[in-house]
């Protein structure tokens, strides 16, 4: 690899910016004393719940976890089936064996990523109770289908809305359709942490308490005969899986500026797409909607792997997501699928190529990523 030029993701400006209100943060964290879900935690529920609309909002230690918490809370029994998009990250389909479930795979559209809701009857079978849309890189997964769908095959809609922060469908925010959603903030994430985080939305109770009970080893804050309230009951079978104050001190001073962000990734992402408009080998760059927010610019690519090495040669960083779909993972190979069972999955992750974009680049960042995807096809310097 050459000198680097353009990485994938860096925040330093953002955070040189920031550092006085993460300091002021940090400092609360320290003089309180309690570096784990504590009293910083609590305030960015507080503050994504008014930022979501969302009505609860509990805070967990990654995106993951909060994936598997919530189809727990939701009500997956064991062996329950889960309808996941073919083309999504593992933990999509991992959280649902992970919660004692059975993931099953469904097609996705071309356009937006997320599951087709027309493929979705043909997978379900008498066991299938849910099924969790998945809402990747820039726009929702068509939501209204999956919900008119679901509605008449009688599933509860879950949502990995992990990267959909800000991302709304006539007023509603991604992960408030159904019985719940989640957010990750890992830190390349529209909003991210400077570790692992995560959240779960719900607006109903019930999922909410089950969800802050499991995070905390199944305590409910219950009380057993004379022994004292502290002695808390372990109701359920939970997990250690609480938020540490310091990332949540660091999302607090983010999520002042999380806006503005969004408005600066728009405004990369359209200079992208107007630079490679007509290159050749350039199959398709994502069409903004009211709902997009770009965490990710993601283009389908002629001879991808050969682009983003020579990406790679002149200093630009990409990343592909994802290399292998879902389905053709050696952790489900006991689901018997085979290459072409869901097309339009496994052309994603042969074609799509994701390229920097966070608040932090330059346009002229951008002008030499798109150069040097013009030089790569067309055989000279633009």
């Amino acid at each position: 690899m050459g000198t680097l030029a353009v990485s994938f993701y860096n925040q330093s400006r953002t955070f040189g910016q920031l550092w006085p209100a993460i300091n002021r943060h940090i400092l609360d964290v320290m003089e309180n004393g309690k570096f784990s879900h504590g009293n910083k935690v609590a305030e960015l529920e507080t503050a994504l719940a008014a930022y979501t609309g969302a009505r609860y909002v509990v805070g967990v230690n990654s995106g993951t976890d909060a994936l598997v918490l919530l189809l727990r809370a939701a009500g997956l029994g064991q062996g329950d089936e889960v309808i996941v998009p073919a083309f999504s990250f593992g933990a999509t389909a991992t959280s649902v064996v992970l919660a004692g479930g059975r993931p099953v795979f469904a097609d996705i559209e071309q356009d937006s990523y997320g599951i087709d809701p027309g493929g979705m009857e043909a997978v379900a079978g008498e066991r299938t109770r849910f099924v969790m849309p998945t809402h990747l890189f820039s726009r929702l997964a068509d939501i209204d289908g999956v919900l008119a769908e679901s509605r008449r095959l009688g599933l509860t809609v879950v949502e990995d809305s992990a990267e959909a922060i800000g991302m709304r469908h006539r007023g509603t925010h991604a992960g408030l359709f159904g019985a719940g959603g989640v957010l990750s903030f890992f830190p390349t994430k529209t909003l991210g942490a400077v570790g692992d985080a995560g959240a779960v939305l719900t607006d109903d109770p019930r999922v909410a308490r089950t969800a802050d009970a499991l995070r905390h080893h199944g305590r409910l804050g219950d009380t057993i005969g004379n022994f004292p309230a502290i002695a808390t009951t372990t109701s359920l079978p939970g997990v250690n899986s609480k938020m540490d104050d310091i990332q949540a001190a660091v999302l607090l001073a983010k999520l002042t500026r999380l806006d503005e962000d969004i408005v600066r990734r728009s405004s990369l992402a359209a200079r992208y797409t107007e630079s490679l408009s007509g290159v050749p080998g350039v199959r398709k760059t994502p069409v903004p909607r009211p709902d997009s927010v770009f965490y990710v610019y993601v283009i389908e690519v002629d001879s991808r792997d050969d682009l983003a090495a020579h990406l790679s040669a002149n200093g630009v960083q990409t990343e592909i997501y994802y290399p292998v779909p879902l389905h053709l993972q050696p952790c489900f190979a006991g689901h018997g699928h085979r290459v072409g069972d869901f097309p339009n999955a496994e052309n994603a992750c042969r074609y799509t190529l994701a390229l920097p974009l966070y608040p932090d680049m330059t346009t002229g960042d951008v002008d030499q990523v798109c150069a040097s995807i013009r030089k790569f096809y067309c055989g000279r310097k633009a």
